[in-house]
């Protein structure tokens, strides 16, 4: 059988929203509780107290996406992170595709937009490194659970 490659485009910038929405409000939430003001009003936390953000950036992004598939907006949206031989990514893949999630999402996600608009498999450059795709767990024609069940003839 041969899956085909979609961009799953509007589902796939509504999960990247709720995914930094959910990481915001928690760094929002830890900032004000360990934060201390800065001169311009801010809150700020300064060396070791920074490191719980770097952990809870790896923790939602890279363990529960190596470990489930799939990062909590994209599972509410029911897309799926696999490799390009639609096997379930591990924690390197994980890892791997979210080390350049920086220029993917730099200027307003233009960089991502564009990356998976236009290569074969519609994938981000994190994606190209980690040679990983996002596909619909509910479109039988992206997934082979779907096809297993009977979805696809």
């Amino acid at each position: 059988m041969k899956y085909a490659y979609k961009t799953n485009f509007k589902k796939r910038i509504l999960a990247t929203v709720l995914d930094y929405l959910i990481f915001g409000l928690l760094c929002y939430l830890y900032l004000g509780f360990f934060g201390t003001e800065n001169d311009e009003g801010a809150l700020v936390v300064r060396n070791l107290m920074a490191l719980p953000i770097l952990i809870l950036w790896l923790v939602y992004f890279v363990a529960i996406e190596g470990l489930k598939g799939a990062t909590l907006g994209h599972q509410a949206l029911n897309l799926k992170v696999l490799t390009v031989r639609r096997d379930e990514i591990g924690l390197t893949e994980a890892f791997l595709r979210r080390l350049l999630d920086l220029i993917d999402i730099l200027w307003y996600g233009i960089p991502a937009i564009i990356e998976i608009k236009y290569t074969e498999k519609h994938q981000r450059l994190g994606d190209l490194v980690a040679g990983t795709i996002v596909i619909d767990t509910e479109d039988p024609t992206q997934y082979k659970a779907a096809a297993n069940n009977g979805l696809i003839q």
